[in-house]
């Protein structure tokens, strides 16, 4: 007999811990080779971890809530393998304290002839509180958008496992809410929030003659008609990590434009039997994805990261585009080897990932491994902008929108004003190995083969 230690899987090169959401094997339960024994999530993805090896669950380490370093050791299997035991070594398990959010106080002031009505939310302290539910960051993200309270929340019959809130009991709730919910008198109403100042640094505070937390806390007082919300966990996690990003690499952003005029002409003219032979539309996206695959090849140092004063240049090509979710959020699946795919592969690819980050189908490994980033900022009108590299890439890459614009060409018969398809572009660079001369070459010969798109090319 041997025993097996199940090992809180490698998620990606700048994830360093994960949520455990929910264990599907309990101690005694017996397990099958990749069977899946647990759900976790990260700020990036929630994922599935599967059983290493086939035997029988020994010992689960951590609970339901709990935040588990990448490298832990999370279980136990016993398996009927006979000889040396096939442990693997891992990071000596430690349960990490739970963050400890204390609850703000509420107190509210109003005119008589206000009609009083609970409009604070915030996420609970996960597994702090007086109550034991789990609720998905989802499920928290609708109930800050609706003004749904924790104590509402708390009240809500859950259909799930272990009566845990659904998206359906939620959005059940807040509809049946709404429909049921009389018109308010008109009034006045003064709020006033008393909550730690280190979870919260408001704009305008004041902090004198106030009383004093747990721990010694000190308390700030919010005076007006305001409203705090709780970050959710993943809102918390990429915070995190754009203020490391900042502080790990200095930013130096260059831009320039281009006359993609020949791009947009030839997606018009082909994307309704593109899609109607390849069964995907054509957008942007891998047009773009082409054309910085194109200018890696020639410019390699920019598909990077650093270690220490060490250089790795990364010989795949594996491009990460940012995705925004329903819920607000950010998540980069990546392309691996993109520079393998011809544009009908890059295609299929952008949308099967795209549409997997919003239903959230994403597996682990498709946020994972990512060597240089495109963002669309375009996307919701932005003309241009100044995105933060994602660690530990050194580099990424935006688009604003397309414009028709006048604009001067040149011509056989001299210089004369034409509309054209414009787009600007811009690139964030870490500036300890990019320097500007090959920041601004790279971006400006991404727009050049943008520019001279050949409107005659097949798929």
């Amino acid at each position: 007999m041997a025993v097996v230690d199940l090992i809180m899987p490698k998620l990606g090169e700048s994830i360093m811990e994960a949520t455990i959401l929910k264990w599907h094997k309990q101690p005694g339960d017996s397990v099958k080779m990749d069977e899946t024994v647990l759900e976790i999530a990260t700020d990036k993805v929630d994922s599935e971890v599967p059983s290493t090896a086939a035997g029988v669950i020994e010992e689960i380490l951590f609970k339901v809530n709990d935040v588990v370093p990448i490298g832990t050791a999370i279980a136990r299997i016993r398996t009927s393998v006979t000889g040396d035991e096939l442990r693997v070594t891992g990071t000596t398990p430690k349960v990490p304290a739970s963050e400890k959010i204390q609850e703000a106080v509420v107190v509210e002031t109003m005119k008589p002839e206000f009609s009083p009505s609970t409009s604070s939310w915030q996420q609970p302290a996960t597994g702090n509180g007086s109550s034991n539910r789990f609720y998905s960051p989802l499920v928290l993200n609708i109930a800050a958008s609706e003004g749904v309270s924790m104590m509402e929340l708390e009240n809500i019959p859950g259909t799930g496992n272990e009566g845990r809130v659904t998206k359906k009991d939620i959005l059940q709730y807040v509809s049946g809410r709404k429909s049921g919910a009389g018109s308010r008198e008109s009034g006045v109403r003064t709020t006033e929030i008393v909550i730690p100042i280190s979870k919260v640094q408001p704009e305008q505070s004041t902090t004198s003659n106030l009383p004093t937390g747990q721990a010694g806390q000190q308390l700030t007082t919010y005076t007006g008609n305001v409203e705090v919300i709780e970050m959710d966990r993943m809102r918390k996690l990429i915070a995190d990590h754009m203020v490391r990003s900042k502080h790990t690499s200095p930013h130096v952003t260059s831009f320039t434009e281009a006359d993609v005029t020949n791009l947009v002409m030839w997606r018009d003219k082909v994307k309704k039997d593109f899609e109607k032979r390849e069964g995907t539309k054509i957008t942007f996206t891998p047009l773009f994805i082409e054309a910085i695959v194109r200018c890696i090849k020639k410019f390699p140092l920019v598909n990077c990261s650093l270690d220490g004063d060490k250089i790795i240049i990364k010989k795949d090509i594996n491009i990460g585009m940012a995705t925004a979710l329903p819920s607000g959020n950010l998540i980069v699946p990546v392309i691996k080897n993109a520079d393998q795919l011809n544009l009908v592969g890059l295609a299929k690819q952008v949308n099967n990932l795209a549409d997997n980050a919003r239903n959230g189908k994403l597996k682990a490994d498709d946020t994972a491994g990512g060597t240089f980033t495109l963002t669309n900022v375009g996307t919701f009108g932005s003309l241009m902008g100044t995105p933060i590299i994602n660690q530990p890439q050194v580099a990424i890459l935006a688009v604003g929108a397309i414009k028709k614009r006048p604009v001067v060409i040149e011509t056989p018969h001299g210089d004369s004003i034409a509309i054209r398809h414009m787009m600007y572009l811009s690139m964030s660079y870490d500036h300890r190995i990019v320097d500007g001369s090959l920041g601004a070459t790279f971006l400006t010969a991404v727009a050049k083969e943008l520019e001279h798109f050949n409107g005659d090319r097949e798929y």
